[in-house]
């Protein structure tokens, strides 16, 4: 399987507060691999930096082996990561069809206004309204649609789910399978570990700074000291839990849960 996204010892500061501590992720082709972590673990501080919105001050971030750290993220966007960011940014003087295609990079049997349509059918219905006077769970599937009609390589999703209904929810994670189904690379942050868990193939899981971490490999866990902001977890079945030190573990389970 051949690597898609190559993140090596990344370390990002915000003036003289460091955010992020020698991280390093893979993400491979046609794969799914989630961020997992409390608020202010440094997840979107990381997808930030690799869409170039936040420089960072060592490591590299590499696409197909081509290094993109330090390019605007334009050239980000255009050399093939899409990004559906927290808050979803969404253009609210613009109609959603004017939102869809504003961005739009067509690509030969890559995504179009139809695909999008066809999978977000509310989409076609207030295809002339506002992007102001959608609900939150249209406006997400608005963020969504957008992403896929720049026809990235690679998605990026940051807390993609946050603030929706229940039934909206439910709707943007069959997207999100359908996504992988096709083979789309996804890079995904959220706060629902069961559905995280059932969607991932791969899981990160956010650390304090120095402390230890518990990571599984198949259903063998061990112990180790680390110095990355984030560990990498193979199970696909585990128990992540957070104390109140900000301790982030993984244990084998059936379920997931997040204190």
């Amino acid at each position: 399987m051949r690597t898609l996204l190559q993140v090596r010892e990344l370390e990002v500061f915000y003036g003289t507060s460091q955010a992020l501590f020698g991280v390093s992720l893979d993400v491979h082709e046609g794969e799914c691999v989630t961020l997992i972590g409390r608020n202010g673990m440094g997840r979107s501080t990381l997808v930030h930096s690799v869409m170039g919105m936040l420089p960072a001050r060592r490591g590299s971030v590499a696409l197909r082996g081509r290094p993109i750290q330090g390019l605007p993220s334009f050239r980000v966007a255009e050399a093939g990561i899409g990004l559906v960011p927290e808050g979803r940014r969404i253009f609210p003087t613009l109609t959603v069809r004017e939102n869809l295609v504003a961005t739009a990079r067509p690509r030969s049997g890559g995504w179009t206004l139809e695909r999008v349509y066809t999978m977000f059918p509310r989409l076609r219905e207030r295809e002339r309204n506002l992007g102001a006077n959608l609900s939150g769970g249209e406006q997400q599937m608005l963020a969504i649609g957008r992403a896929l009609l720049t026809n990235p390589d690679l998605l990026i999703l940051d807390e993609a789910t946050e603030g929706l209904s229940p039934l909206i929810r439910q709707e943007i994670w069959h997207s999100l399978q359908l996504l992988k189904r096709e083979g789309l690379s996804l890079l995904v942050i959220d706060k629902d570990l069961e559905a995280l868990m059932r969607l991932g193939d791969r899981h990160v899981v956010g650390a304090s700074h120095g402390q230890e971490a518990l990571t599984t490999s198949g259903r063998r866990p061990t112990f180790r000291k680390r110095t990355s902001a984030f560990e990498d977890s193979t199970s696909r079945t585990a128990r992540a839990q957070a104390g109140k030190t900000g301790q982030a573990r993984f244990t084998p389970a059936a379920a997931c849960t997040w204190r």
